[in-house]
């Protein structure tokens, strides 16, 4: 729920996770980046926003309504975030799917409801600005004639599978309902969830919708932004067109701030079936723009938020291991803000100490302040996070229109972040003491059998007084609004250019320059991960690549986050399958220090038994809680069934509590020193910098790292045995869907289909308007979204199709999915519409993968991983272009083989298991626990053929 500068930064620049104050002799004056921008309002009311930005041909276009969960009724919960659905269906000049020609056209698209507002974006080609202007006007005017009992019926269903996946089905789903009603009395706006009650929903009738709708939908309750490459004029002209004519609708009146007080403590106590407790402590704070906003967020980073210096987690983390993680917030919205505290325990450890602990450090602050250095951190975490946040037009969008609805300026963000910097540690302690009372919620969650939902009120609208329908004037246009405008030609884009350097110990370095702003990210690609770790070992990569960060041979943990913080930096390292990664992100006025520390972290990691230890115990807890979830259940359990547990591809690759405690300092040692080889690495610079500065700066920085003997990558081939379909069953009592995972082992990155390949998976499941989607989701409403993927590799990886379903529809949804598969082999192939469709999303989209230094930094990562050509992205959309229907029907029939596929289902088997049984290639059901294993006959009750 979090409104203000700090979630917002967070949210749009997770790539920066650690950061802090500047230089010493730095003034303390925030690095604020200076967008230009052009407001003006339509008669109408229509608050419009333009920012141009011509990095990369594509734009930002972002729509606000002035309407989220606060502005409903008792009885009639839930509507603001079902018409964030029901805005997709069609309005009556485009009657159809909204994704469609956004889609077609290579479009980011996608839109959220909150407390406080409902937006929508489309990030599209420049060329498709007038599409999106039209469609989001269209339905801003024209929705309701083209709203039917049907699509109310569908997404209705649509928003309830919503509520199984995001809050029925996940490990702590029922914590954010109860700490909503235990904060705010029953009458208060915020009482209710956002998805809101599903009683609600259900007895909803058109009139109730279109009446609503009606209130809050409008020009002049809403805020329009666009930002990317666009031309000015031209712009104004069609929002003009478009949406001058919409009529005005009825004031809204605003809400004023309500911050709920509590006279006494509430302390709320839950099970669930979950491996770890957790603990939330909240208390009530002032609303988003309130005087101490600021002084609370720097309160929230000093108590847990800093890296590895914050003080929740040296207390119950790293000086002792009590915990498996720990987190603090100030979440501000329009009415009121929340001070949140969060602490996952270990298994065994009592939540009473551990907040016992907490509200040791809690009292600590109050009486003593933080310090200067900390507060300095806290706010330069969000300085750099502000600079690198602001790199993408869609994100720039929505970012200018947040700060427009909150404070009516779309600039004042700067104003907060100088706020922000003048915030002392005085200020830091008169909140702690003011805010932080012994009056809050406290709520934990224990394991055990799950606590009984509470009942949805029922309302009895016989006895509410109709809500009056909103009288609106008609449309008067000039202009055909039936036409859909034409998309013109394809803005030609170049991918940036890329210089290729070699240094004298041999490290490829590829260079991509970006000037727009004064960012520089580095990302090391090491070949070789989890795939070259021996059997027993699993996890070795991963956990080598995250101890890189906890200590050199000069700093221990603690003084390298440090020595990270005073530059505003931050030095991430990942164990992925085939790779390993070390990056940095910092601001290029810190690029000579920021890189000082990234080549000690590469050439001098000391792997500390100490953090070792340490890490092994946070990477036994999360190992245990992946398993509380269907999904996290899935993702280890359908590699293993595709490859055996003796292919690297069907290891779990984060390790099992068992392979994690085999894990010697010895083991991390010999690992990276076999990996890690300037002959074995590519380094990718992309940001504020030239080739020649930043090859002279890494040339001096690690002529000392040599070269050595690389390992081979050599992978095993998969078994080629085929098997009927085959069904695997997990258990996942009283889960409230099913999660199903159909699929085969594919084929490698290498392979000459590769594109083919590409278009046909977008047809099938690889985007919104696919078939699997639509079917299961659109049409079938069994699911809140299913997709198909082919995951390449440097041998055959997987090919994967499924989703969480309903539990009462498992079987039929899983007969639908096969289906989808089936035809695509060959009774339905791909046709000419579809394949336009895809070919052009895909090229289209193409300029998406190259708006941020980490995007550009990822994307060309696969170039040195998978040894494509020089020429790869500059040949891209063109190789996607050549590709004809024949290839992709004959990589259809060739590659997908529904016969002999393996399903894997988690679901509460006591209600799906008879479904499944009738299905005709269902002989037998193959009953594993959580990790993939047999269950003994007894248990299964019956064959079972397990993973091996």
């Amino acid at each position: 729920m979090k409104r203000g500068i700090l979630s917002l930064l967070l949210a749009a620049s997770a790539a920066l996770v650690s950061a802090g104050p500047p230089a010493h002799g730095d003034d303390r004056t925030p690095q604020i980046p200076q967008l230009k921008v052009d407001k003006y309002t339509l008669p109408n009311g229509l608050d419009v926003i333009l920012h141009e930005d011509h990095t990369t041909p594509v734009v930002g276009v972002n729509l606000w309504y002035k309407v989220g969960s606060k502005n409903e009724k008792a009885g009639r919960t839930g509507f603001a975030h079902l018409f964030e659905h029901l805005m997709f269906q069609g309005s009556k000049n485009h009657d159809s799917e909204y994704f469609g020609p956004i889609e077609k056209v290579g479009a980011q698209i996608n839109g959220s409801t909150s407390t406080d507002r409902t937006n929508y974006y489309e990030n599209v080609p420049s060329n498709a600005l007038e599409l999106a202007l039209w469609l989001e006007a269209d339905r801003m005017g024209f929705l309701l004639p083209a709203l039917t009992q049907a699509k109310l019926d569908n997404q209705r269903d649509v928003v309830k599978n919503e509520r199984r996946q995001r809050y029925d089905n996940v490990p702590y789903g029922q914590t954010a309902e109860t700490l909503l009603e235990a904060l705010y009395p029953p009458d208060h706006p915020y009482h209710h969830s956002v998805i809101g009650s599903m009683a609600d929903l259900s007895a909803a009738s058109l009139d109730d919708v279109s009446t609503f709708f009606r209130t809050y939908y409008s020009p002049n309750n809403a805020s329009l932004c666009i930002a990317g490459d666009f031309d000015p004029a031209e712009t104004k002209r069609l929002v003009a067109k478009y949406f001058g004519p919409l009529p005005r609708g009825p004031e809204v009146a605003k809400l004023q701030p309500n911050v709920p007080v509590l006279s006494e403590p509430k302390h709320i106590e839950m099970t669930d079936r979950v491996s770890l407790p957790r603990v939330e402590l909240v208390w009530p704070t002032g609303q988003r723009g309130d005087a101490d906003e600021q002084a609370l967020d720097v309160l929230s980073m000093v108590l847990g938020g800093i890296d590895k210096e914050n003080r929740l987690f040296r207390a119950l983390m790293y000086d002792r291991q009590l915990a498996a993680h720990v987190d603090a917030g100030h979440p501000a919205s329009a009415l009121a803000g929340e001070f949140t505290v969060t602490i996952y325990a270990q298994r065994g450890q009592s939540l009473d100490n551990l907040v016992k602990i907490a509200d040791a450090e809690i009292e600590r602050l109050k009486k003593e302040g933080p310090t200067l250095e900390e507060v300095i951190k806290a706010q330069n975490i969000q300085e750099s996070q502000l600079v690198v946040g602001l790199q993408a037009a869609g994100r720039k969008a929505d970012y200018l229109n947040n700060y427009n609805v909150e404070f009516g300026d779309p600039l004042a963000y700067k104003a907060e972040m100088v706020r922000l910097f003048k915030v002392t540690p005085e200020d830091v302690k008169r909140v702690a003491n003011q805010y932080l009372t012994a009056n809050r919620i406290r709520l934990d969650v224990n394991p055990g059998d799950p606590t009984p939902r509470k009942a949805e009120a029922e309302v009895d609208r016989s006895k509410q007084a109709p809500a009056e329908s909103p009288k609106i004037a008609e449309v008067k246009d000039e202009f055909d609004r039936s036409k859909m405008p034409e998309v013109g030609p394809t803005p030609k884009y170049t991918p940036p250019p890329v210089t290729r350097r070699t240094l004298s110990n041999g490290l490829e370095v590829l260079i991509a320059e970006r000037h727009e702003l004064p960012i520089l990210t580095l990302n090391l690609v090491v070949k070789g991960g989890e795939a070259l770790v021996p059997n027993g070992k699993e996890g070795l990569a991963s956990l080598t690549a995250d101890l890189l960060t906890e200590g050199t041979k000069t700093r221990n943990s603690l003084e390298l986050a440090g020595a990270l913080s005073e530059i505003g930096a931050s030095i991430d390292a990942s164990g992925k399958l085939e790779s390993t990664t070390l990056s940095l992100t910092t601001l290029t006025k810190h690029t000579d220090r920021g890189l000082e520390l990234y080549t000690d972290v590469l050439l001098n990691p000391s792997f500390p038994e100490k953090e070792l230890n340490r890490l092994r115990v946070q990477r036994q807890a999360m190992l245990k809680a992946r398993l509380d979830s269907a999904e996290g259940i899935s993702g280890v359990v359908f590699p293993r069934l595709l490859y055996g547990l003796e292919h690297p591809y069907g290891r779990p690759d984060l390790g099992t509590p068992k392979t994690i405690d085999s894990i010697k300092r010895e083991d991390v040692v010999a690992f990276h020193k076999s990996l890690f080889l300037p002959n074995n690495a590519s380094l990718i610079v992309v940001g504020d910098t030239t080739p020649d500065a930043i090859t002279a700066s890494l040339e001096k920085a690690i002529k000392e790292w040599k070269p050595g003997e690389a390992p081979k990558r050599d992978l095993p081939e998969p078994s080629s045995s085929k098997k009927p379909v085959t069904i695997f069953l997990v258990d996942k009592p009283a889960a409230a869907q099913s999660v199903l995972a159909v699929g085969q082992v594919g084929l490698p990155r290498g392979t000459p289909d590769y594109f083919p390949l590409t278009l046909m998976n977008a047809v099938l499941g690889g985007q919104f308007s696919s078939r699997i989607n639509l079917n299961l989701r659109e049409d079938k409403g069994y699911s809140y979204g299913a997709r198909s993927h082919f995951a390449f590799r440097i041998g055959p990886g997987p090919f994967e199709a499924g989703g969480s379903v309903q539990t009462a529809v498992t079987k039929e949804a899983l007969v639908e999915l096969l289906k989808e598969l089936k035809d695509i082999t060959g009774p339905r192939p791909v046709t000419d519409t579809e394949l336009t469709f895809a070919k052009d999303r895909i090229i289209k989209g193409f300029p998406n993968k190259f708006e941020t230094t980490f995007g550009v930094a990822g994307t060309m990562a696969d170039l040195v991983l998978y040894n494509l050509p020089a020429d790869y992205f500059a040949t891209y959309q063109s190789k996607i272009d050549a590709v004809d229907k024949a290839e992709v029907a004959r990589v259809a029939k060739t590659h997908l083989d529904p016969e002999h596929m393996v399903i894997l289902v988690v679901g509460d088997r006591s209600k799906i298991e008879s479904g499944l049984k009738s299905l005709p290639y269902a002989k037998v059901i193959n009953v594993l626990d959580p990790e993939g294993n047999p269950l003994p006959p007894a248990a299964a009750q019956g064959d079972v053929e397990g993973a091996k």
